[in-house]
């Protein structure tokens, strides 16, 4: 985490605040912490919060580059710490088959079976750190580096929404249909985005995902739920 935030500009009205260059719990706590703070600018028009900084959208008419700069400075010094408690969520996958395609690539890239692939996947909590790409994406945090693998050295041009992947040191789920380069290794019934509902998205940065391994009849059984 840097010792001073970075502020960088992002086309004629956006504003990057970076607080750090890696993956940390602290630094990401204090990302959502500030774009809490910084809603509450007028002129703020909307902020995505990342692993490690944010972005902040403004209406020049009403504020600058250069007082949002003053703000956030002053934002950071009277910064309060607490410790998030968000909602956690137990998200129902079945690996493997055609669910999974690619559990028996990371088995075999790891020196695992797919028994300890699956169980080291389901044995931890995960933090989310951002939401991504596409709705509902969350990036989560906290894998066993154990199962890490590379990304497919060519994407996919249609992976079903519910799909669990890995890439990298890094695990998340697709919410839509989309292409994708991460290795498959199963699906959840869950649907992580519902644009007919009162809140489309209801995974936020700071909350936390326990996978809970189902097998194909409970899949199919919630799916049609």
């Amino acid at each position: 985490m840097y010792d001073k935030p970075r502020f960088l500009t992002a086309g004629e009205s956006a504003l990057i605040i970076e607080l750090g260059d890696e993956i940390d719990v602290e630094c990401n706590e204090r990302v959502i912490a500030l774009s809490e703070e910084m809603r509450s600018i007028d002129g703020v028009s909307e902020i995505l919060p990342t692993y490690r900084s944010l972005l902040v959208h403004y209406d020049p008419l009403i504020t600058s580059f250069d007082e949002l700069v003053e703000n956030g400075k002053e934002k950071m010094r009277t910064l309060k710490m607490r410790r998030m408690r968000g909602k956690t969520f137990e998200v129902p996958v079945c690996y493997g088959g055609d669910l999974g395609p690619d559990l028996g690539f990371v088995a075999r890239h790891n020196s695992m079976s797919e028994e300890e692939v699956m169980r080291a996947h389901g044995s931890r909590d995960y933090r989310i750190y951002m939401m991504g790409f596409l709705p509902g994406f969350p990036y989560l945090g906290g894998m066993d580096e154990r199962i890490a693998a590379p990304r497919l050295e060519k994407p996919r041009t249609k992976i079903p929404a519910g799909s669990v992947g890995i890439a990298g040191k890094q695990t998340g789920i697709y919410p839509l249909e989309s292409p994708g380069g991460w290795r498959i290794i199963g699906r959840t019934p869950m649907r992580l985005y519902d644009p007919d509902a009162e809140d489309p998205v209801p995974m936020r940065a700071g909350d936390t995902i326990r996978f809970v391994r189902i097998e194909r009849e409970e899949y199919e059984e919630v799916r049609e739920r």
